[in-house]
């Protein structure tokens, strides 16, 4: 039987990904496939690999967003995404996706031709660091002969890749939305993050209905992009709203005998 999870955007909300994760393999429900974009992309690459929810929960605390030895210097960016390459080395040490135990595929945005970039073969790492190069803060990622950015910009959430190759589809959007106050719109990053998510949102919604379970934690809208300092709330939500999406599918699940 094939499973198929869709794990979406959302910066450091990632971390909800691992909670669902650890909530579904206490349930006996393991993915045989994954897709996923920006931290999803990250999340679903360490899952592919071998790693469990624990170490994947281990990386995502131990990722320095903002570190003084990867500014970005004399590229379009704050931060220098490819110096991250390193540090996921150490994790993924076969850099090729033909040594993953899930099939995984990941997306990316072509920042000079304008359109949506698949990987699910080849060079693992570079395709990952560039579907979480978010625009602005993370300069882009150099692969052949374009440059690419953020698979969000493009496609937050791609049901469509898995849609119609497994026979359980499960999405996982922790990308929450709410509205607000103008006063949570206090910094310029706020706005273009705002706008951002806006326009993700209405695009991801639509594709809520191609999943057979679907967890979204609302709550999650309570916590940014970047929001690090949060990272064992926002597990604990993913987790909690995972167990709640199972309990209410379990006529579903039954069917798979799950």
């Amino acid at each position: 039987m094939s499973i198929g999870l869709v794990l979406s955007g959302g910066g450091m909300r990632g971390a909800a990904h691992i909670g669902v994760i650890k909530a579904l393999e206490e349930h006996g429900i393991h993915a045989t496939h994954i897709t996923g974009t920006s931290a999803g992309a990250i999340v679903g690459a360490l899952y592919s690999y071998g790693y469990n929810w624990e170490e994947i929960l281990v990386f995502f605390k131990s990722f320095q967003l903002v570190d003084i030895t990867k500014y970005a210097y004399g590229k379009p960016g704050f931060i220098d995404a490819d110096k991250y390459y390193p540090m996921l080395k150490t994790y993924l040490k076969e850099d090729n996706f033909k040594f993953l135990k899930r099939k995984l595929t990941i997306t990316a945005t072509d920042i000079l031709e304008g359109n949506l970039k698949t990987f699910s073969r080849g060079e693992l790492i570079k395709p990952v660091l560039a579907s979480a190069a978010f625009p602005g803060v993370f300069s882009p990622v150099k692969m052949k002969n374009s440059y690419y950015v953020d698979g969000g910009v493009l496609n937050n959430f791609p049901v469509d890749l898995l849609k119609s190759k497994c026979d359980l589809l499960i999405g996982i959007y922790v990308n929450g939305f709410h509205h607000i106050k103008k006063e949570d719109i206090k910094h310029s990053y706020s706005v273009v993050e705002r706008a951002f998510k806006i326009k993700s949102y209405q695009e991801d919604l639509q594709k809520f209905k191609d999943c057979d379970m679907m967890i979204a934690p609302n709550q999650l809208g309570n916590y940014g992009t970047f929001d690090k300092k949060n990272i064992d709330v926002i597990f604990k939500i993913g987790y909690e709203t995972a167990i709640e999406a199972i309990e209410s599918n379990a006529d579903l699940l039954s069917k798979y005998n799950l």
